[in-house]
């Protein structure tokens, strides 16, 4: 485990009840030194492991009037070795705890929904200022223990539960996702599009729909196949369905999952690719794209310094872009040049509010509640229905 904290200076986004149901994964580890277990992106079975960095001891008013130190912990749902959900977290726990010299970090990987309950007390018990978990199975245990917890903060990511000492964060992928749909509508020949899917679950539900309003708004003629494994982390079923979609003839691969068993597929089978969560390009080969991914240093960091200044509160983050906590990573190294100009316009389009991702679709005008947390249903584009 390792410890690191940071504090936020974000927008306030939704307001501080009630909003949607994500998840995810991601993260690698350390205060200087890599830390705590392997695991992998989504709700995985698992125990914990220690990577404390930094010396024991709880938070201490400093003479200026804050904490001399501040301790924070991560939780994560899968083993921050697997290059996706909780690698990306861990990468920002990481770069928080290079930030400050006050700040103690620590993490446990690989802890199931069912058992993280106990992993969060057990912080809570070992005088944490604060602790993150991160994916969306946590939210119930998380707000158990915040209630019987009330000193100690806590911040749940992809979820809505809130209360006065549990805050929760999330950030506007679907804006990434869009702008690699761009580059798949402008890149494909076959205007057949696939994506494997996770859970059928808002958050995911809205990536599939931003991508492929991202490609119809550069190819009228395409159209996305999907293929759910509700799964967040299980190479093998995220290969058996992203060869069923290239069975199909598609010729463009999107994915949800924390692995690139779908990236690894398309290259395998030729045709072009993105990935999610990390950079992914070592396993997209000549046609990989890019990748939708996260900088979560950008909330994390904020955060931590909030808690020691005590002017942490708890809210609903929910940032894009213009953060910087949501990205796309380089693109692949035959992505042609009139592509990378396109979703170059577009990013300053969304940048600036010239471009709602979800005008003119079925979508367009309804709330950050209703995008965040009621998102049931496939734009026209998208083939098939949303599972019940």
């Amino acid at each position: 485990m390792t410890r690191n904290i940071s504090r936020r200076d974000a927008i306030r986004a939704i307001g501080a009840t009630g909003l949607i149901g994500l998840a995810g994964c991601g993260g690698d580890g350390g205060d200087g030194s890599d830390g705590g277990s392997d695991g992998s992106d989504g709700g995985g079975d698992g125990g914990s492991s220690d990577g404390s960095d930094g010396d024991d001891g709880g938070s201490t008013d400093g003479e200026d009037g804050g904490m001399d130190t501040v301790r924070a912990a991560w939780v994560y749902n899968s083993e921050v070795g697997d290059l996706g959900w909780s690698w990306a977290h861990n990468e920002g726990r990481k770069a928080t705890a290079e930030e400050f010299d006050w700040i103690e970090t620590d993490y446990t990987e690989a802890v199931a929904p069912e058992d993280s309950e106990r992993i969060f007390r057990q912080y809570a018990s070992d005088d944490y200022d604060i602790v993150f978990g991160c994916t969306f199975g946590y939210q119930d245990p998380m707000v158990s223990v915040a209630e019987d917890n009330p000193d100690v903060f806590f911040e749940h990511n992809t979820g809505y539960a809130t209360r006065e000492n549990m805050g929760r964060y999330m950030g506007r992928i679907y804006q990434a996702r869009y702008m690699a749909g761009v580059a798949a509508g402008m890149i494909t020949e076959a205007n057949s599009l696939g994506y494997v899917a996770a859970f059928p679950i808002a958050e995911v539900v809205r990536g599939i729909n931003a991508f492929t309003l991202g490609a119809a708004s550069v190819n009228e003629d395409v159209t996305t196949k999907v293929r759910w494994t509700n799964t967040w982390f299980d190479p093998p079923s995220e290969q058996e369905a992203a060869n069923s979609l290239i069975d199909e003839g598609v010729d463009v691969m999107a994915q949800h999952q924390d692995s690139p068993a779908a990236v690894r597929a398309a290259n395998e089978a030729g045709i072009w690719s993105t990935g999610y969560d990390a950079p992914m390009g070592e396993f997209g080969g000549d046609k990989y794209i890019t990748s939708p991914i996260w900088n979560w240093e950008e909330f994390y960091i904020p955060t931590v310094e909030d808690v020691r200044e005590g002017t942490w509160e708890s809210d609903a983050y929910w940032e894009g872009l213009n953060a910087g906590i949501v990205d796309l990573s380089e693109w692949g190294p035959n992505v042609p040049e009139d592509v990378t100009s396109e979703v170059s316009d577009v990013r300053s389009q969304i940048e600036s509010g010239d471009l709602d991702v979800w005008a003119g679709s079925a979508f367009e005008g309804e709330s950050d509640e209703f995008l965040f947390q009621d998102m049931a249903s496939y734009v026209e584009q998208v083939e098939g229905e949303v599972p019940s």
